[in-house]
């Protein structure tokens, strides 16, 4: 099973923080993880090709749709974050 996180805006479309998957066999990458994540639920799929959505597998930053997420005990995504 992989965690997947849902943080700020993206949890309110989630609808949830956390989901518990069995990726399908040939989810191989972020931007796959995306695309059935968009099959499965518009709204968050959408939100989540929005410009700066920052992706972090097993608690490692790691941007770019081709980033493998084969193995992946964790995966969150998590909107810009912003300071002041």
């Amino acid at each position: 099973m992989t965690r997947l996180l849902f943080f700020g805006r993206l949890r309110d479309v989630a609808g949830q923080g956390e989901r518990l998957v069995d990726l399908p066999a040939d989810i191989g990458t972020v931007g796959e993880l995306r695309a059935w994540l968009a099959n499965e639920d518009a709204d968050l799929g959408a939100a989540l090709q929005a410009g700066g959505i920052h992706v972090v597998v097993d608690q490692v930053l790691r941007n770019g749709a081709a980033v493998s997420v084969r193995g992946a005990r964790e995966i969150a995504f998590m909107p810009p974050l912003s300071g002041g």
